[in-house]
């Protein structure tokens, strides 16, 4: 393994905390594993491939996949050897090991938001061209070209990270509304107004400490914190109505509350929607497996439907989160590696696999309609089938998101002072926060 030296002080532009690291070999110097999982112990004379990611979900898949290619490849079986990291420390953590030229993993998962931090100056990753360039009409494109820069394509996705609609049918059949009559954003108000009336409950919750709420509405009618040019735009029109409709839901319309615990991933927010705390939530296609987790007993009650429009032929979806796989250029077997990756995200098999192993919505389409896709699960025993013939009705819909270096900056802004100030304390209008908001962005630009 290759030894980690060099100075650790170094703090990146997007990282918010500098955790401590250092140590004797590439797997020690992102320092304690939360979890790691080794494939090919047992193979004599296996390539040993290392990666690190965040989630320790996304070790399943590579799991599966060392598995299956050791059995499908035995003229160059691997080791892979995958371990889970807390965020900022694996990210902190794999700047340095690149900065420095040595201790980086031959392969790392890089969260959206931080990845454009990766690809300043000279790139320190595998391009994946000769893999990604003959299966991109296959794909969602926009989702390959979040990891992309100067036509070289470095990340590979997890998923189109599509944002849906989750309705608690039984509390909309207690509230006499039909899910499908709502098509508007003026219908889904009308809609919540009557649930209020009829049940007692609330339409819907809104994030106060993150930014799913947001986000996809900002998305959804082609805005952003920042366009094409890497300009910001926070204070936006757009994003100023936005915002100021998300605080009408709460204090105008009464059919939405703050999310208990701030956001829709605290434990008091799972017990609350749980025990049929609000008639739908409004999040990416991949939150199923958080329903299916922490909200056992909304089994059978929850359906999927598309996001209703601002207006007539508008967008019904918006894409969200995601992290890209690399290939870093420390690896000491770079094309087992990219090929690897290939193998594990690309195909349709592992496409497959990003449904059945993870419950995401795969970037690769033509595999929407695989029987293998069709066939009983988990996910499609909670919720309902035909989750794939929605998304592709709406998967040309999703607007181009715009990340840059100070993107995570922007986000932070949003959540830690601009939400709070509008929808909790209402101390500020949404024109004040987002500008005030921009301005702290622009001025940490010149520092």
């Amino acid at each position: 393994m290759k030894k980690l030296t060099g100075f650790m002080l170094l703090i990146f532009v997007m990282l918010l905390a500098a955790c401590g690291g250092g140590g004797d070999t590439a797997s020690s110097s992102a320092g304690e594993a939360d979890a790691a999982v080794s494939v090919g112990d047992d193979i004599e004379g296996a390539t040993e491939l290392s990666f690190w990611t965040f989630n320790e979900q996304h070790m399943d898949l590579f799991e599966d996949s060392a598995k299956q290619w050791n059995e499908e490849n035995p003229d160059k079986p691997i080791k892979l050897n995958a371990q889970t990291y807390p965020f900022d420390q694996m990210h902190n953590n794999l700047s340095l090991a690149l900065q420095s030229g040595t201790g980086a993993p031959d392969l790392a998962d890089i969260e959206i938001r931080q990845f454009s931090n990766f690809l300043k100056g000279d790139v320190q990753l595998e391009a994946m061209n000769e893999y990604v360039e003959p299966e991109l009409d296959k794909n969602v494109e926009a989702r390959f070209d979040l990891y992309a820069k100067d036509d070289n394509y470095y990340g590979i996705p997890y998923h189109v990270g599509a944002t849906v609609m989750y309705y608690n049918q039984e509390i909309m059949d207690e509230a006499g509304v039909d899910i499908d009559s709502i098509v508007t954003w003026d219908d889904y108000i009308e809609a919540g107004k009557q649930v209020v009336e009829k049940t007692g409950k609330s339409m819907t919750t809104v994030e106060t400490t993150e930014q799913f709420t947001l986000f996809p509405l900002i998305s959804q009618r082609g805005s952003n914190y920042f366009d094409e040019n890497g300009e910001i735009i926070m204070d936006n029109e757009v994003n100023v109505e936005t915002l100021q409709f998300v605080q009408d839901m709460i204090y105008k319309h009464e059919i939405a509350v703050a999310a208990p615990g701030g956001k829709h991933h605290a434990e008091e927010y799972y017990g609350f929607m749980n025990n049929g705390g609000a008639a739908s939530l409004m999040m990416p296609i991949w939150y199923m497996g958080r329903f299916i987790d922490y909200m056992p007993d909304l089994e059978g009650k929850m359906q999927i439907r598309p996001l209703p429009v601002w207006e007539e032929g508008g967008n019904r979806t918006a894409g969200i989160g995601g992290t890209g796989t690399v290939v870093t250029n420390q690896s000491e077997s770079p094309d087992l590696a990219k090929e690897f990756l290939a193998y594990t995200k690309l195909t349709e098999e592992a496409n497959v696999k990003l449904w059945t192993v993870l419950g995401f919505d795969p970037p690769r389409f033509d595999v929407w309609d695989n029987e293998e896709m069709k066939a009983d699960n988990k996910y499609y025993s909670y919720f309902h089938d035909g989750i794939f013939d929605m998304l592709s009705e709406i998967r040309e819909e999703i607007a181009p998101i715009y990340y840059t270096p100070d993107y995570s900056s922007a986000q932070h802004e949003v959540e830690s002072t601009v939400l709070y100030n509008v929808l909790v304390q209402q101390k500020k209008t949404p024109q004040e926060a987002l500008t005030e908001a921009a301005e702290a962005v622009k001025s940490k630009q010149t520092d």
